[in-house]
């Protein structure tokens, strides 16, 4: 990947099939904290400057970088529209399930002082409010990938 003889395609093509399929590997159940999405973004671009052969004492922005391989959107845009089509997966699921017991399990030890801490399903709600979705449409599947952003627009 990190070779001048690969050309831009085949090296977009390393970056999708090596890359970015590890650093989403299973994001679907990440509870994403700021820390969370700085380590990815840092992780994505210092693959994308090494495949490009960049340092970072060049000082280049990363949307410039983007533009040169050809990337359009960051790793980050991907992780949400995972998470979506994980919960109304789960949410179809049998009640017997241990996914679906392990989405609804909560913790019966009392909690520490301070802020609580914000857990997945936050994150599910502000994902699901920016899209418009409501609590139940996860029921009818088609409806529920259109809304989640992950499919075409017709069948």
């Amino acid at each position: 990947m990190w070779s001048e003889d690969i050309r831009k395609e085949r090296n977009l093509n390393i970056y999708n099939a090596l890359i970015k399929s590890s650093l989403l590997c299973g994001s679907e159940i990440w509870r994403l904290t700021e820390n969370n999405k700085r380590w990815v973004e840092a992780t994505e671009m210092d693959a994308l400057r090494r495949s490009s052969r960049i340092s970072r004492k060049e000082i280049i922005r990363n949307i410039t970088i983007r533009q040169q391989i050809g990337l359009e959107e960051p790793i980050m845009k991907e992780i949400e529209p995972k998470q979506l089509t994980w919960y109304g997966h789960v949410q179809r699921m049998a009640e017997g399930r241990l996914p679906k017991i392990a989405l609804k399990w909560m913790p019966k030890r009392k909690r520490a002082r301070g802020r609580p801490k914000k857990n997945w399903m936050e994150g599910i709600r502000k994902a699901m409010n920016e899209r418009n979705l409501n609590e139940c449409q996860w029921e009818d599947r088609k409806q529920w990938s259109l809304g989640v952003g992950q499919r075409r627009t017709t069948f």
